[in-house]
């Protein structure tokens, strides 16, 4: 009896991942697939290829209406360029006029200086030398 128990064993519950599972167990695990929408369609660009000697090669100049804000930016002639130059080329001498100008005022300031410190500095040796003169005198009269 004892062999009989250990050779009945109790069936084992069917896997629900089967191959052989029903479509309505499949469904529920399974979502569908999402379709991607169509791209709308569009004309083709043509190619980029142009012959060297084509006329569309090189910038083309837009028709624009005189109300348009590309037609009212402003376009610079070389005269244009050319007064500005010049304006900025003056403006410049004269800063740097200015500039020159500043420095040779620092520079004279400096020399000034110098001739001063120099009269006071030989003022002070010639005083030096008199005190130990006074000193010396003042010793040997004592």
């Amino acid at each position: 009896m004892s062999s009989e128990a250990t050779s009945m064993k109790p069936n084992p519950p069917e896997r629900s991942d089967s191959s052989s599972a029903s479509s309505v167990d499949n469904s529920e695990i399974h979502q569908p697939i999402p379709i991607r929408p169509r791209l709308p369609n569009r004309k083709s660009s043509g190619t980029l290829i142009v012959p060297r000697d084509s006329s569309q090669v090189g910038p083309l100049e837009p028709d624009l209406e005189p109300d348009d804000v590309r037609a009212m930016s402003p376009r610079r002639t070389s005269e244009d360029i050319e007064v500005m130059g010049r304006e900025a080329r003056a403006e410049l001498h004269k800063h740097a006029r200015a500039l020159q100008d500043s420095l040779l005022m620092i520079f004279n300031r400096i020399e000034a200086v110098k001739e001063e410190h120099d009269k006071l500095d030989n003022h002070n040796k010639f005083l030096q030398k008199y005190i130990g003169d006074l000193m010396r005198w003042r010793r040997k009269a004592g």
